[in-house]
Order: C-alpha cells, then sequence, then structure tokens
C-alpha cells in the first residue's frame, strides 16, 4: 500500500512538472486595463508643462532636481485605452517618465505593436519622435537622468528603431557605469551594426541598427526582442537589426535577466498586443541569420 502511495506520489509530481513546464511556454500579456504587471516613475516635468499640483517641481534640465517618483500619474502620462476592442497602451509623453515591470525576467520573445501619435514636447520639439523599451533594468529608479533605470534599450525612435544604447547610473550617487556588451562592427569607421563583420566591439554610447525598416507615421510597427541568457537580437517589422552579446554589468558581472521598462520621452506613442512568451533557445529562424559568437 506505502508503494502505491509514493507511486501514485511521484506520478502527481511529474504531471505537475510537465503542466508547469507546458504553461511555462505560454505567452504572458503584459498589457490590461488596470496596468497590475506595472509601476509607474515619472521623472522632473519640465518648466513649460501646466496644470501640475502647486509645489511640484520643475526644470529645464532633467538630471538635477526631485523627480516625481513612483506610483504618481500626474497628468495621466500612462494610461490604456480601448481600440478595436483590444486594450492600447496611450503614453503622452509629456513628462518623462518609465513604465517597470513588477517582475524581472529572462529568456523571453517580447513582442509588441507600436505607433507614433502627433503631439511632441519639450524638450524635444525640435527632434526626433522617441520612446524605448529598455530590458534588464536593474537598480533603482532613476538612476539614468532621474528617470530610468541602468539597462540595455531598444530604441524606439523616428528613424531609428532597434538602434541600442547601454543606460549607465549619470545621476546615481555615486555614478554608475553603464553594461558592457559587444556588437558586431568596427565602430572605429562607424558606430553600426555589421553582421557581415568578422570584427567585435565593445558597445559603448548609441549604436546604430544595420538597416531602417520603420511604417509611415501614424502605422502600426511590430517590435521583437529576443533575449536568450545575456544575448539579444532586436528586429523590426520582421527585420534583424541588431545583436547585443555578452551583456555584463558595470562590475563585470553577468547580465542576464530584469525588468522591462517602456519611456515616455517627449513623444505621444501607442503600445498594444505587449506579450512576453519564455524560451529556453534561440528560434531556428533567427540562428539561420545570426552569427553569434563562438
Amino acid at each position: 500500500m506505502k508503494q502505491k502511495h509514493v507511486l501514485l506520489a511521484c506520478l502527481l509530481s511529474a504531471f505537475t512538472l510537465v503542466s508547469f513546464s507546458q504553461s511555462s511556454k505560454k505567452p504572458i500579456s503584459l498589457l490590461d486595463k488596470d496596468l497590475s504587471h506595472f509601476d509607474i516613475w515619472l521623472s522632473i516635468p519640465h518648466s513649460t508643462v501646466k496644470g501640475l499640483p502647486e509645489g511640484t517641481y520643475q526644470s529645464d534640465k532633467m538630471n538635477s532636481g526631485n523627480p516625481i517618483g513612483l506610483n504618481n500619474n500626474l497628468k495621466n502620462v500612462f494610461s490604456v485605452i480601448e481600440q478595436d476592442g483590444e486594450p492600447v497602451l496611450k503614453i503622452t509623453g509629456e513628462i518623462f517618465g518609465g513604465l517597470t515591470t513588477k517582475k524581472e525576467y529572462a529568456n523571453y520573445h517580447l513582442s509588441a505593436m507600436f505607433k507614433w501619435g502627433d503631439k511632441k514636447w519639450e524638450p524635444r520639439l525640435d527632434q526626433k519622435r522617441d520612446s524605448g523599451i529598455l530590458y534588464h533594468c536593474y537598480g533603482p529608479h532613476g538612476r539614468f537622468w532621474n528617470t530610468w533605470k541602468t539597462s540595455l534599450e531598444y530604441q524606439v525612435q523616428e528613424t531609428d528603431f532597434g538602434d541600442f544604447i547601454p543606460l549607465g547610473g549619470n545621476t546615481a550617487k555615486p555614478k554608475i557605469g553603464a553594461p558592457i556588451v559587444e556588437i558586431r562592427g568596427d565602430f572605429s569607421k562607424e558606430k553600426k551594426y555589421n553582421p557581415e563583420s568578422d570584427v567585435y566591439s565593445i558597445g559603448k554610447g548609441y549604436i546604430h541598427a544595420a538597416s531602417e525598416h520603420d511604417a509611415p507615421h501614424g502605422e502600426w510597427n511590430h517590435l521583437e526582442i529576443y533575449v536568450v541568457g545575456n544575448d539579444a537580437v532586436h528586429l523590426i517589422n520582421g527585420h534583424i537589426v541588431m545583436v547585443v552579446e555578452n551583456a555584463k554589468k558595470h562590475d563585470g558581472s553577468i547580465l542576464d535577466k530584469g525588468q522591462i521598462q517602456i519611456q515616455s520621452e517627449a513623444a505621444e506613442c501607442y503600445y498594444k498586443q505587449i506579450n512576453l512568451t519564455p524560451i529556453k533557445k534561440f528560434p531556428k529562424a533567427i540562428k539561420k541569420q545570426v552569427r553569434f559568437k563562438k
């Protein structure tokens, strides 16, 4: 009888493990009407922002002073609206900020649809519309420009989708260095990902994508990030445009997990169908197109 109980327990345990394994591969929808998967961080409002509560600190400089802080969504910078029966994240862009997942993630495929709105705000009225998806975020809020976390950035900017920027902690005390990565391309000639290059460069500062594939203004774009370990692949509208390898924190430790943060950066924009699917390895379609460092 005791042996039967042990066998039954083993079978139930095995079933639980299989069920968990199967469920863990299902996409996680990160967007709902309550933004329940996220925290909101708002930085320092520009001096031109109107309608703020009395006493709110404002400045022309985003990197000094007191940010609004955590879960105080002034001016409704981040909100969820409904379009065609599905939730859509609306970001006004009026105040710099970040929509940050409450959980950390590793080994995943992140997929989202994105389009620009029309409004722009100071201090970027005369510059390209800008947003971004930060991944492998770590450390406290506001380490970069009092606004974003230390992280790796999938740039979302007009004509610059999928570019790469490592964000450090330039307003932290003491300052924190940016993550360290390797990217194919000879950056002594041009800071641009080159999939044909046999040369690797350290990915410091702004690194341009291999090619541009933006949809026209106001149309939806498909943004994708594949992450396995401390390597990542950026896609825009089905095209691989950036491969980031061997990511490490500023202290040299492996950077293979973290929160995900969506930027508000002076431009109205919209995200929808923000889905995260756990993966164990890069899909065959990615491996066929990408030469990873051995």
